[in-house]
């Protein structure tokens, strides 16, 4: 069953507490159940009284810690996002976007929190992961283009770029502090609660595609192994009913990448079709071909083959195809790789993706 967040606001200015609390019951009220305050015996009293999740105080008064139950996270409301700690306690910018005050909410009580919030995953929507057996493909470009025109039909999309070298920020942009570094440091830690820590580090980006920024480090994403794609992918299904999760991955004939194809609904392979573009794919579906006969699995059947940059004067298409082709996209010449992605995202030989 799943249960909400219980949260309570102690505020003195009532206007903005009425404001909070009509853009959480907009936004959240499937996920948070909120109480306001502007008065703190009141706030104090209903901490115990409804067993509160997580309180936020103004910085405008002065809190007694010992009254604030021992599972109950904390935080106080300031006016500036450059204070990060006030009397010793963590702090949130109340003049923010409501989704980043959320998501803050959803970082604190992921950390106290063990046990108590359960999800109902259901089949958790389409997982589409991109990949190339070739350099030069642009696999990242038709990765963020199917996210990004998806999310133009009014799907909910969500981008995970695993790539080593990968960034997501090539395509997109959003506020907040976190990212990849900061989930898979969650999922190797085995975090409790691991999906709501993943949904507070996921940045919007305009075009409502949700993704998270790069790791820090390209080494963190050498730590992700098979079985923690299986806690990611479990984690991506439970965080908020995404229609599609967009991998972009990195493909070779390991544990973790063959892993990814197993999750998936389906796995686009993105080639440039010259000669050496099409010797290499179908070395690796060759490979693949024995991985399924050594180790009893089918990964074959969910795996399509897309063109890209294509040019009819030094590429051409597989005509005995050992997977299903969706099509192919022209070389597009003189463009940035957002104006890329932006012409790519019109073409429909997207929408062939799903059949």
């Amino acid at each position: 069953v799943t249960m909400k967040i219980k949260v309570a606001i102690l505020d003195e200015n009532v206007s903005y507490l009425n404001r909070l609390a009509a853009a959480f019951a907009s936004r959240f009220a499937e996920k948070l159940e909120v109480y306001s305050f502007s008065n703190q015996e009141s706030a104090l009293t209903s901490l115990q009284n409804n067993r509160i999740d997580v309180f936020l105080s103004s910085d405008r008064f002065d809190i007694d810690y010992n009254r604030l139950p021992k599972r109950c996270g904390f935080s106080y409301l300031v006016d500036s996002a450059g204070i990060e700690s006030f009397k010793e306690k963590p702090t949130i910018c109340r003049f923010q976007k409501v989704e980043m005050i959320y998501k803050e909410i959803l970082g604190i009580f992921s950390d106290i929190s063990p046990d108590t919030i359960k999800f109902e995953t259901g089949d958790g929507g389409a997982i589409v992961s991109f990949m190339s057996t070739c350099g030069g493909a642009g696999s990242s470009t038709v990765a963020a283009a199917f996210a990004k025109r998806q999310a133009m039909f009014g799907k909910k999309v969500l981008y995970l770029n695993l790539e080593q070298f990968g960034s997501a920020e090539s395509f997109f942009d959003g506020e907040g502090q976190f990212g990849l570094s900061d989930v898979i440091f969650a999922v190797k830690s085995k975090k409790s609660n691991l999906a709501l820590k993943m949904e507070s580090y996921i940045k919007t980006d305009p075009s409502g595609v949700y993704f998270y920024s790069a790791a820090k480090n390209p080494l963190d994403i050498i730590e992700i192994g098979s079985e923690d794609i299986d806690s990611l992918v479990a984690a991506m299904r439970a965080i908020g009913s995404f229609d599609i999760i967009v991998v972009d991955a990195d493909f070779s004939i390991s544990a973790d990448a063959i892993e990814l194809i197993k999750q998936s609904t389906a796995t686009v392979f993105v080639s440039t079709g010259t000669d050496i573009a099409n010797t290499k794919f179908l070395r690796a579906i060759s490979a693949l071909e024995t991985y399924e006969q050594q180790n009893d699995v089918s990964v074959l059947g969910k795996i399509l083959l897309l063109y890209n940059r294509f040019s009819s004067e030094v590429c051409k298409m597989l005509s005995d195809s050992p997977v299903r082709v969706c099509g192919g996209i022209s070389r597009i010449e003189n463009a940035s790789e957002r104006r890329v992605v932006e012409q790519v995202m019109q073409n429909n030989v997207l929408d062939k993706i799903f059949g």
